[in-house]
Order: structure tokens, then sequence, then C-alpha cells
């Protein structure tokens, strides 16, 4: 076989070059385009997209958040509201409380009066260490004390009218305000709380029973 020259060799090569060159010009001018990277405009555009895409993502997941522990917070209160009505189906009345709160040392004593009728009383998905549900804390808050006679003097110890403890409430805190607070009236039939509001849309929920 025949040695070439390192004359002929560039002469081939630059040919070869200038042949490939005219044939696939579109398919090189493409190459060498992306082989150059990319511009600081086209990056500062991707990053801006991105940061967008993740801004996105993130609400996304807040607003998932949120209204999962919604949903949880409702289907506690269902399952307190079934236990209460199993001990008042026992004991004629229910359990006495003057605030007892998820919170706070008395839910322990109102989980005692409720064993028989629930294993563990639930508590706020996203508890706050303190305060109140009235005041927009995220806790679950339990009342059933007073407002039966139409004056507390006595009313939790001897009763006459509309009976000893046969109503209760308990207001609780959303995170995404949605519908109207219900609100309960006391077995008194004057004494009525509302501690959202009256709103269209509210945090704060009060429900409750009155028996009378």
């Amino acid at each position: 076989m025949p040695i070439l020259e390192n004359n002929q060799k560039g002469f081939i090569q630059r040919h070869f070059y200038i042949l490939f060159k005219g044939r696939h010009k579109d398919k090189f001018k493409l190459f060498n385009k992306t082989g150059a990277g990319f511009t600081i405009v086209e990056l500062i555009v991707v990053i801006a997209i991105i940061a967008v895409l993740s801004t996105i993502v993130i609400i996304s997941v807040d607003v998932y958040s949120k209204r999962s522990r919604d949903a949880k917070r409702k289907a506690d209160v269902v399952q307190l509201q079934k236990a209460l009505e199993m001990y008042y189906a026992v004991n004629g009345k229910y359990p006495y409380a003057a605030w007892q709160c998820s919170n706070n040392s008395g839910w322990a004593t109102l989980q005692t009066a409720l064993a028989p009728y629930i294993k563990a009383l639930p508590t706020d998905p996203k508890q706050s260490a303190t305060g109140s549900a009235v005041d927009g804390a995220y806790t679950y808050c339990y009342f059933a004390a007073n407002y039966c006679c139409g004056s507390e003097s006595g009313c939790d110890v001897a009763c006459t009218g509309c009976g000893q403890r046969q109503w209760y409430m308990i207001v609780y805190t959303l995170e995404i305000a949605s519908g109207v607070d219900p609100g309960v009236t006391a077995c008194n039939g004057t004494s009525s709380w509302r501690y959202g509001g009256a709103g269209s849309n509210t945090s704060i929920k009060t429900i409750g029973l009155n028996k009378r």
C-alpha cells in the first residue's frame, strides 16, 4: 500500500472538510451552534422558567397540605361528636367541661370520661402549643357547662328547666376558610355563640348540639 506524505495528507483532509461542509451545510451549522452552548439570555430565560415552575409546585403542595389537614380536622370532630352521643345515651347528659382543649390538661379529663367510647381523643394535626380555638389557635376545644337554666348559678349541680348538661359546643380552626360558621345556642335558648363570625367563609368553626 502506498504511503502518503504529510503534505498529501493535509491536502486530502482540507478537501474532505470542504466537501463535507458543502454537502452537509445545514447539519454542520446545527452542530456548530449546539457546540457553542447557551447564551446568557437563554440561560436567564431557562432559570426564570424553572423559578416560576418551582413556585407553582411549592404553592400547590402547600395548599394540598392545608386541605388535607382541614379534612382530618373535620373527620376528628365527627368522631368526637359520636363519642359524646354514646356518652349521652348512657348518662343522659354530656360530660362536664369548662373549656377543655386538646392543647391543655383538660383534654386528659375528657379522655377519661369518653374512654369507653373512643380509644384516644384526637388532637389538631398542627397543634398550637398554647391558646384556644375561639381565638384562632389550632386546637380542638370542648365546652359543656352552665346556661341551661337561664342563670349560671348552680346550673351544673341542681338545675330545673332544660336540665343539666343538655348541650355542648366544639370549636376548632381551619387553615383554609370555607363555608359559614354554624354556631350553637345553649340549652337556655337565648345564649348563642359563633366564634367564626357571620361571614360566608370562616376559619373558626363553632358546632354543637342542644337537646332541649
